[in-house]
């Protein structure tokens, strides 16, 4: 609750139920869910949002009932393909290259270069 009583819907994680659930019900012992908060995301999301969060979760649970470990991304060595990419590869440690060229892009169109 906030100060004023209300249910602070930033707080709320439905998500961490159904983590829960699949754990138990793929044998994992550990889960982690990630959640958009209400200041991460002030718009609705549109279709192609819609169908990256659809396949995003499909390939999730399609790896996880095959026993694959792994986060759902598109993968920069592979072509960029959406796939289940190993944990081991995506350790932090490496720095952020601002050079590459849709950072940069980004900069421009936001107009801070």
């Amino acid at each position: 609750m906030d100060a004023f009583g209300h249910i602070r819907l930033d707080e709320i994680n439905p998500g961490q139920g159904f983590a829960k659930q699949f754990a138990r019900e793929i044998i994992s012992d550990k889960v982690l869910v990630q959640k958009s908060g209400y200041f991460a995301r002030s718009a609705r999301p549109n279709k192609k949002d819609l169908d990256l969060i659809f396949q995003s979760a499909d390939m999730a649970v399609s790896c996880a009932l095959s026993g694959q470990s792994g986060v759902i991304g598109f993968d920069e060595e592979q072509e960029n393909q959406l796939q289940c990419i190993a944990f081991k590869r995506i350790k932090g440690g490496k720095p952020f290259n601002v050079k590459v060229d849709w950072f940069q892009t980004m900069l421009y169109e936001i107009g801070q270069i």
